[in-house]
């Protein structure tokens, strides 16, 4: 079964890195504007497609977040789960807490959703360097914004 593994080092504390993965803000930070929330079901809006990706949130602590595709959209994501792993680096200078290593794995891919995995690890790709860029600037730089133009993951 395939999989979608992308790791990379982030200049920022892992404390910081964990609130762009779990909060309002920090999701419309790097991924899009149009984030809602239903209990444990985050609602990712992208700019031209018919309905929102519905992840649910199953786990969510310093070192793991972890998201279920709760919804039937988009088809081929069904049955996939999305793992965030972090991790403290010590950065230039040896001191541990400045620096977090992110391990992004998307899995779980079904019997013929395989084929969407290259377009799906190539926005995952563009949607970390944003995820990187704000974690270590604090600057908002969506993806995806209300108006803007994507090519659906």
């Amino acid at each position: 079964m395939a999989e979608i593994a992308l790791e990379l080092d982030i200049a920022a504390p892992r404390a910081v890195v964990l609130a762009a993965l779990t909060t309002h803000d920090g999701l419309t930070s790097w991924w899009t504007t149009e984030v809602e929330r239903e209990d444990d079901v985050l609602l990712l809006a992208v700019p031209g497609d018919p309905e929102p990706y519905r992840l649910r949130r199953e786990r969510t602590d310093r070192d793991r977040v972890v998201w279920t595709n709760a919804g039937a959209f988009p088809p081929h994501w069904a049955g996939t789960w999305i793992s965030w792993d972090l991790a403290e680096r010590p950065d230039e200078r040896g001191d541990p807490g400045h620096r977090t290593r992110l391990l992004l794995r998307h899995g779980g891919w079904q019997p013929g959703g395989e084929e969407g995995v290259p377009l799906v690890a190539g926005t995952w790709a563009q949607l970390l360097v944003r995820l990187k860029d704000y974690a270590q600037s604090g600057r908002p730089q969506p993806l995806f914004t209300r108006g803007g133009h994507h090519h659906a993951p």
